[in-house]
Protein backbone atom coordinates (compact mmCIF):
# COMPACT_ATOMS: atom_id res chain seq x y z
CA UNK A 1 0.00 0.00 0.00
CA UNK A 2 3.20 2.31 0.42
CA UNK A 3 3.28 2.38 -3.65
CA UNK A 4 -0.13 3.29 -4.53
CA UNK A 5 0.89 7.06 -3.12
CA UNK A 6 4.06 7.15 -4.89
CA UNK A 7 2.21 5.61 -8.21
CA UNK A 8 -0.42 8.42 -7.72
CA UNK A 9 2.52 11.14 -7.59
CA UNK A 10 3.98 9.57 -10.87
CA UNK A 11 1.06 9.80 -12.64
CA UNK A 12 0.23 13.17 -11.55
CA UNK A 13 4.20 14.41 -12.41
CA UNK A 14 4.43 12.01 -15.91
CA UNK A 15 2.67 14.43 -18.22
CA UNK A 16 3.86 17.62 -16.36
CA UNK A 17 7.37 15.78 -17.34
CA UNK A 18 6.29 15.00 -21.09
CA UNK A 19 4.60 18.39 -21.20
CA UNK A 20 8.00 19.69 -20.00
CA UNK A 21 10.55 17.53 -22.42
CA UNK A 22 7.42 18.60 -25.63
CA UNK A 23 8.04 22.76 -24.80
CA UNK A 24 11.97 22.39 -23.86
CA UNK A 25 12.27 20.84 -27.85
CA UNK A 26 9.90 23.02 -29.77
CA UNK A 27 11.54 26.39 -27.96
CA UNK A 28 14.77 25.13 -28.64
CA UNK A 29 14.05 24.58 -32.05
CA UNK A 30 11.93 27.86 -32.20
CA UNK A 31 15.03 29.86 -30.51
CA UNK A 32 17.77 27.81 -33.05
CA UNK A 33 15.27 29.04 -36.30
CA UNK A 34 15.03 32.49 -35.00
CA UNK A 35 18.94 32.68 -34.64
CA UNK A 36 19.33 31.43 -38.32
CA UNK A 37 16.89 33.51 -39.63
CA UNK A 38 18.90 36.84 -37.79
CA UNK A 39 21.90 35.43 -39.26
CA UNK A 40 20.66 35.69 -42.85
CA UNK A 41 19.47 38.92 -42.55
CA UNK A 42 22.77 40.44 -40.93
CA UNK A 43 24.36 38.36 -43.79
CA UNK A 44 22.58 39.99 -46.39
CA UNK A 45 22.50 43.09 -44.98
CA UNK A 46 26.28 42.87 -45.42
CA UNK A 47 26.31 41.19 -48.91
CA UNK A 48 24.48 43.95 -49.79
CA UNK A 49 27.19 46.88 -47.95
CA UNK A 50 29.66 44.96 -49.28
CA UNK A 51 28.90 44.32 -53.37
CA UNK A 52 29.64 48.01 -54.00
CA UNK A 53 33.34 47.26 -52.38
CA UNK A 54 33.89 43.84 -54.10
CA UNK A 55 32.48 45.62 -57.56
CA UNK A 56 35.24 48.65 -57.49
CA UNK A 57 37.71 45.59 -56.30
CA UNK A 58 37.41 43.49 -59.49
CA UNK A 59 37.26 47.22 -61.42
CA UNK A 60 40.43 48.09 -60.13
CA UNK A 61 42.06 44.90 -61.13
CA UNK A 62 40.78 45.00 -64.36
CA UNK A 63 42.58 48.40 -65.14
CA UNK A 64 45.46 46.53 -63.89
CA UNK A 65 45.00 44.17 -66.06
CA UNK A 66 44.30 46.16 -68.94
CA UNK A 67 47.71 48.57 -67.73
CA UNK A 68 49.69 45.87 -67.80
CA UNK A 69 48.95 44.39 -71.29
CA UNK A 70 51.58 44.46 -73.30
CA UNK A 71 50.04 46.30 -76.09
CA UNK A 72 48.59 48.90 -73.69
CA UNK A 73 52.49 48.71 -71.84
CA UNK A 74 53.95 49.09 -74.53
CA UNK A 75 52.27 52.26 -76.05
CA UNK A 76 52.29 53.75 -72.67
CA UNK A 77 55.83 53.13 -71.20
CA UNK A 78 58.05 54.35 -74.13
CA UNK A 79 61.83 53.96 -73.99
CA UNK A 80 64.19 56.76 -73.31
CA UNK A 81 67.56 55.68 -75.23
CA UNK A 82 68.38 52.28 -76.86
CA UNK A 83 69.61 50.88 -73.64
CA UNK A 84 67.32 46.99 -73.66
CA UNK A 85 67.88 46.64 -69.75
CA UNK A 86 67.03 49.90 -68.61
CA UNK A 87 63.85 49.50 -70.98
CA UNK A 88 63.11 46.54 -69.62
CA UNK A 89 63.60 47.44 -65.37
CA UNK A 90 61.15 50.34 -66.80
CA UNK A 91 58.61 47.73 -67.62
CA UNK A 92 59.32 45.55 -64.82
CA UNK A 93 59.24 48.35 -62.34
CA UNK A 94 56.07 49.33 -64.18
CA UNK A 95 54.13 46.11 -63.81
CA UNK A 96 55.32 45.98 -60.18
CA UNK A 97 54.29 49.16 -59.43
CA UNK A 98 50.72 48.84 -60.57
CA UNK A 99 50.43 45.70 -58.99
CA UNK A 100 51.39 46.91 -55.24
CA UNK A 101 48.78 50.09 -56.00
CA UNK A 102 46.10 47.20 -55.76
CA UNK A 103 47.59 44.96 -53.29
CA UNK A 104 44.89 45.31 -51.11
CA UNK A 105 42.12 44.55 -52.98
CA UNK A 106 42.67 40.72 -52.82
CA UNK A 107 40.77 40.54 -49.55
CA UNK A 108 37.49 41.17 -51.72
CA UNK A 109 38.24 38.70 -54.58
CA UNK A 110 38.59 34.75 -54.53
CA UNK A 111 41.45 33.41 -54.30
CA UNK A 112 41.34 31.60 -57.41
CA UNK A 113 40.83 35.26 -59.55
CA UNK A 114 43.82 36.50 -57.38
CA UNK A 115 46.27 33.97 -58.09
CA UNK A 116 44.92 34.08 -61.72
CA UNK A 117 45.75 37.63 -61.74
CA UNK A 118 49.13 37.14 -60.18
CA UNK A 119 50.08 34.58 -62.68
CA UNK A 120 49.07 36.96 -65.46
CA UNK A 121 51.72 39.73 -63.91
CA UNK A 122 54.28 37.23 -63.32
CA UNK A 123 53.81 35.62 -66.56
CA UNK A 124 53.94 38.72 -68.77
CA UNK A 125 57.41 40.21 -66.49
CA UNK A 126 58.53 36.35 -67.62
CA UNK A 127 58.09 37.59 -71.34
CA UNK A 128 59.38 41.20 -71.18
CA UNK A 129 62.81 39.30 -69.51
CA UNK A 130 63.21 36.06 -71.24
CA UNK A 131 62.65 38.71 -74.91
CA UNK A 132 65.25 41.46 -73.44
CA UNK A 133 67.73 38.75 -73.56
CA UNK A 134 67.38 38.12 -77.22
CA UNK A 135 67.38 42.18 -78.00
CA UNK A 136 69.28 44.49 -79.32
CA UNK A 137 67.69 47.89 -78.60
CA UNK A 138 64.65 49.41 -76.97
CA UNK A 139 62.84 49.58 -79.75
CA UNK A 140 63.73 46.05 -80.89
CA UNK A 141 62.24 45.21 -77.27
CA UNK A 142 59.34 46.71 -78.00
CA UNK A 143 58.81 44.62 -81.35
CA UNK A 144 59.46 41.49 -79.61
CA UNK A 145 57.45 41.65 -77.50
CA UNK A 146 54.62 42.67 -79.67
CA UNK A 147 55.35 39.82 -81.83
CA UNK A 148 55.46 37.54 -79.18
CA UNK A 149 51.71 38.36 -78.07
CA UNK A 150 50.48 38.82 -81.87
CA UNK A 151 49.01 34.79 -82.24
CA UNK A 152 48.28 34.55 -78.75
CA UNK A 153 45.88 35.87 -76.24
CA UNK A 154 47.84 37.42 -73.57
CA UNK A 155 48.22 36.61 -69.95
CA UNK A 156 46.65 39.82 -68.81
CA UNK A 157 43.87 38.89 -71.26
CA UNK A 158 43.35 35.47 -70.58
CA UNK A 159 42.97 36.53 -66.72
CA UNK A 160 40.51 39.87 -67.46
CA UNK A 161 38.33 36.75 -69.11
CA UNK A 162 38.13 35.19 -65.69
CA UNK A 163 37.41 38.41 -63.98
CA UNK A 164 34.46 39.11 -66.06
CA UNK A 165 33.11 35.78 -65.24
CA UNK A 166 33.78 35.91 -61.91
CA UNK A 167 32.09 38.91 -61.86
CA UNK A 168 28.86 37.56 -64.14
CA UNK A 169 28.16 35.50 -61.46
CA UNK A 170 27.83 37.71 -58.34
CA UNK A 171 24.77 38.52 -60.30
Amino acid sequence: MEFAPVLNYFAYLLPAIVVGVIAYYFFKGHTANEEGRRRYLIQKEAQAQVLPTRLQAYERMTLFLERIDPNRLLIRVKPFSDDVEKYEETLIKNIEQEFDHNLTQQIYLTPECWNLINAAKNATMQVVRQTAMKAETADKLREAILNHFMGEVSPSQKALMYVKKEVAELF
